[in-house]
């Protein structure tokens, strides 16, 4: 299974997210799941490198993303817009199986 954990301050403001995990949904390079996934992830991360500053940690053995950032207005937008992906891949019966979101307060 997928876990990502979004981090929020006391404001509900997002300061970051991690995920873990694969989706075991098929055979690797057949996984729609986790492609779905690690798109909407890779490519936030990917926009808010290129429009903030973060630190990223990537463990590839273990499936594990690690994000921490300063965020910058600009950047809450593709946050929220992975975040939407994600949700609707957990609401999705075929799918919610193999995905865990949640949000965590730090």
């Amino acid at each position: 299974m997928i876990h990502v954990t979004i981090f929020q301050n006391k404001y509900k403001e997002c300061v970051g997210f991690q995920t873990e995990g694969h989706a075991e949904y098929a055979d690797p390079g057949q996984d729609i799941v986790c492609a779905a996934a690690s798109i909407l992830v890779i490519n936030t991360i990917n926009a808010i490198e290129n429009y903030g500053r973060c630190a990223s940690w990537f463990g590839d053995e273990m499936g594990m993303i690690l994000i921490i950032w300063i965020i910058l207005q600009r950047c809450t937008a593709f946050l929220n817009t992975m975040i939407l992906g994600l949700e609707q891949m957990v609401d999705d019966d075929n799918y919610a199986e193999y995905i865990d979101l949640t949000f965590e307060e730090v």
